[in-house]
């Protein structure tokens, strides 16, 4: 049976009360979670905003089967409830959890095996724009893209959550990192970041610009949430045997390339979504992001960029800002 020091039977949570704008994110009252096996039930303090939950609040984004249909992917809290099979040592601890939606909510449950202890070093804001972002920037750039040090990396959206974690990630191993970004204000913060270039896509070809900067050599690795017509201007930027991962695709489905070029580059085109993916995987993801980055974010190297948070009955309001595109960093709702 699940072990619980919880007493309340109903919370608050946010809900997608039909595809479509910000608006559709509606308060309800709904029952608490309850952890299943392998499973931790976490009173929410903060939960992320990410672009995966505007998707899935425009209709987009179908809910893999057996997930929560409320949006929120990461949270920092306290674990006050147990599925079976986990240990009791979990009851009070301080986390953060990449779940599998239900996080826009005073209670949400998560894989165990998902969740991370928050340190000293981290606000539990803080802790809870982590998840997503370390996790997919990890598996992407470094599992699928076999990131190594002194290589070079192209970022698109190099402010966004994703974009301001690849910086801070590629340096912490070091990666050169360039970045493109919206405005030569967002330039200027992606270098604050960290990064060594950051290009404006809108005055500047960032294929031009890449050529330059590495002296028409290109770059071995491209992390693209882009897609649609970037993918063979990507391609246009990659040195021999490069990786060109695909993160999102905000710009399109379909692709058209040159596969002429792929092959006389020996290049490789790969991606992922998270979401979709097993509990063992993304167990086993959390386990190197604790042994090869934890000891970063306990020492305070490594803390997420933060752009604003909002409390929990103003998702729609956070939704609002981030589809607005001014953002720096993370966004999250304040639960607790």
């Amino acid at each position: 049976m699940p072990v619980s020091e919880l007493l309340q039977k109903e919370m608050t949570a946010i809900a997608i009360s039909e595809p479509g704008g910000p608006e559709v994110l509606k308060s309800v009252t709904v029952e608490v979670p309850q952890p299943a096996h392998g499973e931790v039930l976490i009173r929410v303090a903060a939960a992320g905003v990410n672009r995966p939950d505007v998707i899935q609040r425009m209709g987009f984004y179908p809910v893999p089967p057996g997930a929560s249909p409320l949006p929120g992917l990461e949270v920092s809290g306290t674990v006050v409830g147990l599925g079976e099979d986990v240990g009791m040592e979990w009851i009070g601890r301080r986390i953060c959890a990449l779940t599998n939606g239900g996080g826009y909510a005073e209670y949400c449950v998560a894989p165990v095996g998902q969740c991370l202890e928050v340190p000293e070093s981290l606000t539990m804001v803080e802790a809870a724009a982590l998840p997503e972002t370390l996790f997919t920037v990890w598996g992407n750039l470094f599992n699928r893209g076999f990131a190594r040090e002194d290589e070079t990396v192209l970022v698109h959206g190099g402010t966004s959550g994703i974009g301001t974690m690849s910086i801070m990630l590629g340096k912490l191993f070091g990666l050169n990192v360039i970045v493109t970004c919206g405005s030569d204000q967002k330039c200027t913060a992606a270098k604050q970041i960290g990064a060594d270039h950051a290009i404006n896509y809108k005055s500047q070809d960032f294929v031009e610009e890449i050529n330059k900067i590495t002296d028409g050599k290109g770059v071995e690795i491209v992390l693209d949430m882009v897609a649609g017509d970037y993918v063979a201007r990507n391609l246009q930027c990659m040195k021999e045997d490069g990786r060109h991962v695909t993160i999102a695709v905000q710009g399109g489905l379909q692709a058209t390339i040159n596969m002429a070029h792929v092959m006389m580059k020996r290049l490789t085109l790969t991606g992922s979504t998270l979401r979709p993916q097993s509990a063992e995987r993304k167990a086993l993801m959390a386990d190197e992001i604790y042994r090869y980055v934890w000891p970063d974010v306990e020492a305070g190297k490594l803390k997420p960029v933060m752009d604003e948070s909002f409390p929990l009955a103003d998702a729609a309001k956070a939704h609002a800002h981030m589809e607005a595109g001014d953002h720096i960093g993370k966004i999250v709702l304040i639960v607790e």
